[in-house]
């Protein structure tokens, strides 16, 4: 059997058995819920190799909350580790682990914190935020990558946001299971425009629930980050901090600086309200 083949394979088998143990499994206490292209694979990576967290089983993002929630809370649950695990690792470490998982679409659905709040009371949320011009030219270059991007000019990328996304995401209200590729793949302002999206998290879930990290500092200096990061999720220091940097993409063309000012001031009022999440400047307006 080829080696895709014979994976493809294990994976359906260990998925199915997933299924069928799901009520034997453990929830997430938290989630790192985005932003795209903020260093959330890092983030996740990192907290991963702490010995009281416990990485979603079968992939980084589950994305249940924002594309999958028709599949129901079985399937979600199935993503994670078994509770005689979680038990294993408590007499291990003298308490009770942490579960989670990192998908950053949901911060920007419009469905995911009410899904989030309702399914998982108590739940935890992370996000991480970076210079929304350079995250928006990042999400580009990403969904080129990929495939999900047609349009190679940046400039002109953004030009046609407004018309894709129009009634998009009044459509994903209207219709709770519908996916739209546009809202999620092709908002490279409109995800950069983080207080709206935290102030709909905040609204479901509580401020005292949600923990915002500047990623301009939290890779200047993780020590800082990862000490708020460990007092919020309660947990105690473990080692060295290690962030490593992932899923970096290539520019294709630098950015025209007279775009790169009209975004700047684009994104003015929306990273002034930062302020009072991050209680400083955020660190691209310092």
């Amino acid at each position: 059997m080829p080696r895709t083949a014979a994976k493809r394979a294990a994976h359906g088998l260990s998925w199915a058995l997933g299924r069928v143990t799901a009520a034997h499994r453990v929830l997430p206490s938290f989630l790192i819920v985005g932003a795209q292209r903020c260093g959330t694979t890092s983030l996740y990576r990192s907290l991963a190799r702490h010995p009281l967290v416990l990485k979603a089983v079968w992939r980084k993002g589950v994305h249940y909350f924002d594309v999958a929630y028709h599949k129901g809370p079985a399937w979600y649950r199935a993503h994670f580790p078994l509770a005689a695990t979680a038990r294993r690792v408590a007499r291990r470490e003298g308490r009770m682990p942490l579960a989670f998982e990192s998908s950053p679409y949901y911060l920007f659905h419009p469905l995911a914190a009410e899904r989030i709040a309702r399914d998982l009371p108590g739940v935890k949320v992370i996000v991480l935020v970076r210079d929304p011009v350079e995250r928006a030219w990042s999400a580009h270059a990403h969904e080129l990558a990929r495939g999900f991007e047609t349009e190679p000019s940046f400039e002109r990328a953004v030009a046609l946001e407004e018309e894709r996304l129009a009634g998009e995401e009044e459509r994903l209200r209207r219709e709770p299971y519908a996916v739209s590729h546009a809202h999620r793949h092709h908002a490279y302002l409109a995800r950069g425009r983080y207080a709206d999206q935290l102030d709909r998290l905040a609204a479901h879930l509580g401020r005292d629930r949600v923990l915002v990290l500047d990623s301009g500092d939290l890779f200047a200096d993780p020590r800082p980050a990862f000490e708020r990061l460990y007092a919020f999720l309660g947990l105690p220091a473990a080692g060295e901090v290690r962030l490593g940097r992932h899923n970096a993409r290539p520019r294709t063309s630098p950015m025209p600086d007279r775009l790169r000012r009209a975004l700047r001031e684009h994104f003015a009022p929306w990273d002034e309200r930062l302020r009072p999440w991050l209680g400083a400047d955020p660190s691209w307006r310092r």
